[in-house]
């Protein structure tokens, strides 16, 4: 009896190592395919505070946790299930989505540096939409609206997270996507929190009365928060911009490598070895950057093809179908 139960004992400590194996994988797993949604991550960060901008201070943090919600409901409850569905049904068609939604990150991207340098060329989705009657419609509007632009995010994040995952246990690529789903939108908007309540917590350390030495740092600490957070966000949302870009243009590189010519690819390789034996103490840096610089022109260029080819083509053709829906 006593064989048998240290027996027992040996095949639960086996089954728990295999446990603990099996989930320091998945979490291993989970921090590759999360680094590599690095660049969605930063523009899902960059701009999600806009949307709390001209709304009373109380109701910043309520309208940041709606949208949370609705990006969860987003990853977790639509797009993990679908992600699921493809990998396992249709796994050639993981690579051309990502690819679209490339396309889209070079796209919005793109229309973000026109807006920059031509204002007045750039197409502003706000303006499109109706004013709303009173502050509980505005603050519904701008919540719907956010999480529409989450989902696109998160449909290209929860793309590269399966693109990342090696075939195998569906089981573990599930809890991997949800790992990734739930980790992004804690991380992303836990910063977007504190974010937008930074200039609160400015005003409120400049109103400090105390007449010590640490008292004038504790107001003027606050008094910089105050007026740095306008620098601060400009230098984010131009972070975005560039990650969007980049990220948008090394996918379809990716993906011309995979389906087009193979020169492409072996070009691309070749100017990153030429680059890091010219600095071979850096090597690694420097491949990257130049792999970097490489995916953002690629996102230039399909952003500035995408730009009249949504706006003279792809909007009028949704509007004539939107307005034979309604007729």
């Amino acid at each position: 009896m006593s064989v048998g139960l240290i027996g027992l004992l040996d095949d639960i400590a086996a089954i728990a190592k295999v446990a603990a194996a099996s989930l320091d994988d998945v979490a291993g797993q989970a921090a590759k395919a999360g680094a590599k949604a690095a660049g969605v991550v930063i523009d899902d960060a960059a701009v999600t505070p806009n949307y709390v901008i001209g709304f009373a201070a109380k109701r910043e943090l309520p309208i940041v946790g709606k949208i949370a919600v609705g990006s969860l409901r987003n990853k977790l409850l639509i797009l993990l299930p679908v992600a699921l569905l493809l990998g396992y049904f249709l796994p050639t068609a993981v690579t051309p989505l990502l690819m679209l939604g490339g396309a889209f990150l070079c796209y919005e991207g793109a229309e973000k540096v026109l807006e920059a340098v031509m204002p007045h060329h750039a197409h502003h989705e706000a303006q499109l939409q109706p004013k709303a009657a009173d502050a509980r419609s505005v603050e519904d509007e701008k919540v719907a609206s956010a999480i529409k632009t989450d989902f696109i995010l998160s449909a290209e994040i929860m793309a590269i997270t399966l693109a990342a995952i090696p075939a195998g246990n569906i089981w573990t690529q599930a809890l991997v996507l949800a790992l990734v789903g739930f980790g992004i939108t804690v991380g992303v908007y836990g910063v977007v929190a504190l974010i937008v309540k930074a200039d609160d917590a400015g005003v409120a350390l400049a109103r400090y009365d105390g007449a010590s030495i640490i008292g004038a740092a504790i107001r003027s600490l606050g008094r910089a928060l105050v007026r740095g957070m306008p620098t601060f966000l400009a230098v984010l949302s131009t972070i975005g911009t560039a990650a969007m870009i980049w990220v948008g243009g090394g996918i379809i590189l990716h993906g011309i490598e995979k389906y087009g010519p193979p020169v492409v690819g072996r070009t691309v390789h070749a100017a990153t070895e030429v680059a890091a034996h010219a600095l071979p103490s850096i090597a690694g840096i420097i491949e990257w950057s130049v792999e970097a610089a490489i995916s953002g022109i690629v996102g230039l260029i399909v952003g500035a093809v995408a730009i009249p080819a949504v706006q003279y083509g792809l909007s009028p053709a949704w509007k004539r179908v939107k307005g034979l829906r309604q007729a």
